[in-house]
C-alpha cells in the first residue's frame, strides 16, 4: 500500500472510530440528506453535525451536493471500499487457520 493510500485509510478509520459519525453514516446511506435533517435524526446540534460531516468528507466517507441553497450529504461508497479492502486482507489467513484447526479436529475424531 502506498503512502497516500495508507493516509487515506488512516483518515477513514479515525473517522469511523467516532460513534456519532457512524450514526450519521447510517442516516445518510439510503438517500442524500440536508444537515438539519441529519442533526434532528441523530440528536446533535447542526454545528456539531456539520463538524462530523466535515470529518467524514475529508476521510472520503461522505460527499455533498448542492440542491438549490441546500447541501445534501450521502455516503461515498468508494471511501468505504478502501476500508473494506483493507479488512478483507485479514480474512484469507484467518480462514486458512480455521481450516487447519477443523481438519486437525476431524482427524482426532477419526482416530
Amino acid at each position: 500500500m502506498g503512502a497516500e493510500a495508507a493516509a487515506d485509510l488512516d483518515r477513514a478509520l479515525r473517522a469511523l472510530a467516532d460513534e456519532n459519525r457512524r450514526t450519521i453514516l447510517r442516516v445518510i446511506r439510503s438517500a442524500p440528506r440536508p444537515v438539519g435533517s441529519i442533526a434532528e435524526e441523530v440528536g446533535l446540534s447542526q454545528q456539531t453535525t456539520s463538524h462530523h460531516l466535515g470529518v467524514l468528507r475529508k476521510a472520503g466517507l461522505a460527499v455533498s451536493t448542492r440542491e438549490g441553497t441546500r447541501h445534501l450529504f450521502t455516503v461515498n461508497t468508494d471511501g468505504l471500499a478502501a476500508v473494506r479492502s483493507y479488512l478483507d486482507d485479514f480474512w484469507p489467513g484467518k480462514l486458512s487457520a480455521l481450516k487447519t484447526v477443523i481438519e486437525a479436529r476431524a482427524g482426532e475424531n477419526r482416530g
